[in-house]
């Protein structure tokens, strides 16, 4: 019997409310890591040599204290595709803003030192067969975007599929499939991704236009996802009135038609606090906020703003999230902390209510919002929480029939490999409060917890978690809760999987 104002959680009636990919726990290797490049600079770096200050594969028109260089990321790690391996299965989103403007170099020489013009950065065969092979060896699919830069583009300033040809063949020959790809990385801020200071909504048109004909004939089994934009529906830093200029997302669905095979769109609540010298004084996140409703409802109303450009433009077509992470340029701090993790864990639960079928996190391994740190390899909390999604929550959506409040959400799915079972996923937010609930039949336990919300360890069932030395996780198993009350103490996110549920939705 449940205790006296005890929220009765009824998993066998749970009703069915959606349905996401296999793969939607799924995320980002920036196509600078594979290339190496200047990409966001860990607020932990020491600094960088001068041939890293010297390189130029950066984005125009931002500080470059803002960057560090990286050497080519090396993909054939073993610990690295153990710890990629743990997220499978994936989708493996190659892109970015240096995407955007990286030659494809078709040849099986050293990269050349100087891209040519209209380029930043090189790409060579080898680095794309490492991108290729370590999707095979992770199970992983591959999404992509193209190069767009002015590069790529003939006298009259459209785009031209050579460079876009040359690694779709390339991909092809050595048994490589691209899954899905967009056009150009975040369209909605194309000045900073290398387009001309004229290009506008029309001139997208007419370039998405030009592609699909040529990703229909090169490669038909490819979906063509778009438009891929970030910065709207909330403004990136609330309250500055300084941003960099933007093209609006409705504005290019209005001159393409529906295009696309499913509609994606980027989200970041906010700015790091590593560009504020950018955008002003407002451009800073304050840490009180991060288990706030209206931290984690920004996730919310900017899917619904996007839904509707969706819903009006590209009427039945999914929704995909393929870049994501804490902040906007690389991350806050605690974007590696177990605080964060109840955002990200809050994001997943609440865009699989919405039908949101992918979510892609930035990064794998680079700077702070990666899953795992970049030097060492070691995974940070979000990485657990991934892995912990992908062992319980299945496919198919349920609403756990429990209303949010401001410390506490709870998200139901089917059970990963039980027939009928159903997990849920509990987040307390309230640094003070128990939350208790009535759980009519036993079921496993799997608590994530932290020494403090604003530290990298996290623990399972109080143990403090580790992967091994080659890449292995320790054993995840989970702590038997029997029927009565499941007490979810504050601060923490449970994991509970209940194997008897008898859901028929779940059948």
């Amino acid at each position: 019997m449940a205790a006296c104002g005890q929220v009765v959680l009824q998993p066998r009636t749970m009703p069915k409310v959606g349905e996401v990919d296999a793969r939607f726990v799924s995320y980002n290797v920036e196509a600078v890591e594979v290339t190496g490049g200047r990409f966001w600079k860990p607020y932990a770096s020491k600094g960088e040599s001068a041939v890293g200050k010297s390189n130029q594969n950066q984005p125009a028109g931002l500080d470059q204290s803002l960057y560090q260089y990286r050497a080519p990321i090396d993909l054939a790690n073993p610990r690295l595709r153990k710890l990629a391996s743990a997220l499978s299965p994936a989708y493996v989103r190659v892109s970015g803003t240096w995407r955007n403007s990286t030659y494809f170099q078709d040849d099986d020489l050293p990269a050349m030192s100087t891209p040519p013009k209209g380029f930043n950065g090189v790409m060579t065969r080898a680095q794309w067969k490492g991108v290729v092979e370590f999707a095979h060896a992770t199970s992983g699919e591959i999404v992509t975007s193209v190069a767009t830069s002015a590069g790529t583009r003939d006298e009259k300033g459209l785009w031209t599929a050579d460079q876009a040809k040359a690694f779709f063949d390339y991909s092809q020959k050595i048994g490589g499939r691209i899954a899905a790809t967009e056009f150009m990385n975040e369209p909605s801020f194309a000045f900073n991704g290398g387009a001309a200071p004229d290009y506008n909504a029309k001139k997208y048109s007419d370039d998405v236009k030009v592609f699909k004909t040529f990703l229909r004939k090169q490669s038909s089994g490819t979906m063509f996802l778009g438009p891929g934009s970030v910065g709207e529906g909330i403004p990136l830093v609330p309250g500055s009135a300084t941003m960099p200029k933007m093209i609006a997302t409705e504005d290019m669905l209005k001159e393409s038609g529906p295009v696309y095979d499913a509609f994606s769109y980027h989200f970041y609540g906010t700015i790091s606090k590593r560009c504020t010298g950018l955008l002003g004084p407002n451009a800073q996140t304050s840490p009180d906020i991060l288990l706030t409703p209206d931290w984690l409802n920004r996730n919310v109303v900017v899917e619904e703003f996007y839904a509707k450009l969706r819903d009006q433009y590209l009427p039945g077509k999914a929704m995909w999230l393929t870049e994501t992470g804490e902040a906007g340029c690389g991350g806050d701090p605690w974007a590696s902390q177990f605080v964060e993790t109840f955002r990200y864990v809050d994001q997943l639960g609440t865009l699989a209510k919405k039908n949101v079928k992918v979510v892609m996190q930035n990064t794998l391994a680079s700077s702070d919002y990666g899953f795992l740190d970049e030097d060492t390899l070691d995974p940070r909390p979000n990485f657990w929480a991934a892995v912990l999604w992908k062992r319980t929550m299945g496919e198919r959506v349920l609403d756990a029939g429990v209303a949010s409040t401001a410390g506490v959400r709870v998200f139901a799915h089917c059970m990963k490999g039980a027939q009928g079972g159903v997990a849920l996923v509990v987040l307390n937010m309230d640094a003070h409060t128990e939350a208790a609930f009535h759980l009519p039949i036993m079921g496993r336990v799997y608590r994530l917890s932290a020494p403090d919300v604003f530290s990298r360890i996290v623990r399972l069932n109080g143990v403090d978690l580790k992967a091994r030395v080659d890449g292995t996780l320790p054993n995840l198993g989970g702590e038997v809760v029997r029927a009565g009350t499941l007490r979810v103490a504050p601060l923490t996110i449970d994991f509970v999987t209940l194997p008897t549920a008898r859901n028929s939705n779940c059948m």
